[in-house]
């Protein structure tokens, strides 16, 4: 990532910074430790990239696996920004029965 780094997440929420945002991966690895993306095709031009396919977590009948896609910026071989598109539903839906 670089310095300057900024995450959109499927919400539309925005994130800036590399520290922000380990401390936040971090965060997000905890309450989904197994987390993946699997991509199906990816396009670029330039700087820019965009993926699709899916991700999940999860085992058995706490498992989850969305469609989504992916935009990446990329500024002197670092990802300056990375938005995520997905219905994120399910994962909340996860945590909340967590708390339960």
């Amino acid at each position: 990532m670089s310095d300057d780094h900024t995450f959109i997440d499927a919400q539309g929420n925005e994130m800036t910074g590399k520290d922000i945002m380990r401390v936040g991966w971090a965060g997000y690895f905890e309450v989904f430790p197994d987390y993946y993306i699997e991509i199906e095709q990816i396009l670029s031009e330039g700087d820019l990239a965009v993926a699709h396919g899916c991700a999940g977590a999860g085992t058995g009948e706490a498992a989850w696996k969305i469609p989504a896609a992916w935009r990446a910026i990329m500024r002197d071989g670092k990802i300056k920004l990375w938005q995520v598109y997905a219905d994120t539903k399910i994962q909340f839906e996860s945590i909340k029965h967590e708390g339960e």
